[in-house]
């Protein structure tokens, strides 16, 4: 893992000093590992400075099934099946970072987001924002852009990532031949969009 998540943690810490919110950007294409990594990095920074990290993932806003329908359902996770405009109005509500915000989980088993099931509090002055699509240099995600203070982009080679990607599925019931469809015709079409259609990070975390 370049760099380490001890001197990220500390990088994040010194650029963030003396302000009252710094929000990181860490996207990735599906499969990357952003939840995960996202999760070890706020430790690794609460570590350092308690209570001050925190996480608010993009996949609690998908929109729900029942919105998405039978057309669009089949490509839930696609760029515009998101609820971009509530994640911005909740990322500025953040950013002033006066008062508690609450913000959707998404809960992959139930195939659903859990609204209110995180709450960003003012203590927490380094906010990580993880998900495929935050440096997309498409409309309207471009209008997330000038809420980061710090970019970050996973760098995964595309085999790993279907590896992962099979297994993901088939860890959720699918069988082979339906994990491998769901990986090729869904979640690597939205990579390759991730990997060549995203504006330049400030940093690339392997």
């Amino acid at each position: 893992m370049s760099p380490d998540l001890v001197s990220l943690s500390h990088q994040l810490l010194d650029a963030a000093e003396g302000k009252a919110r710094f929000m990181v950007a860490l996207a990735g294409p599906p499969g990357a590992g952003k939840s995960y990594r996202s999760a070890l990095l706020c430790e690794a920074i609460n570590q350092l400075r308690p209570g001050q990290a925190a996480v608010v993932p993009m996949d609690g806003y998908h929109f729900d099934n029942a919105v998405l329908g039978d057309e669009q359902l089949p490509v839930k996770g696609a760029p515009h099946t998101f609820d971009v405009e509530g994640l911005h109005h909740d990322l500025m509500r953040i950013r002033r970072a006066d008062k508690p915000v609450a913000v959707p989980v998404f809960d992959r088993p139930l195939d659903l987001a859990r609204a209110g099931g995180r709450l960003i509090t003012p203590a927490h002055r380094i906010v990580i924002v993880e998900g495929n699509y935050l440096l997309l240099n498409q409309d309207p995600w471009r209008s997330l852009h000038v809420l980061f203070d710090w970019t970050l982009m996973i760098d995964v080679d595309d085999a790993v990532l279907v590896e992962r990607l099979v297994n993901r599925w088939l860890c959720m019931g699918q069988d082979h031949s339906g994990a491998l469809e769901r990986t090729h015709q869904k979640d690597m079409l939205n990579a390759a969009l991730v990997k060549t259609s995203s504006v330049p990070p400030d940093q690339r975390w392997r």
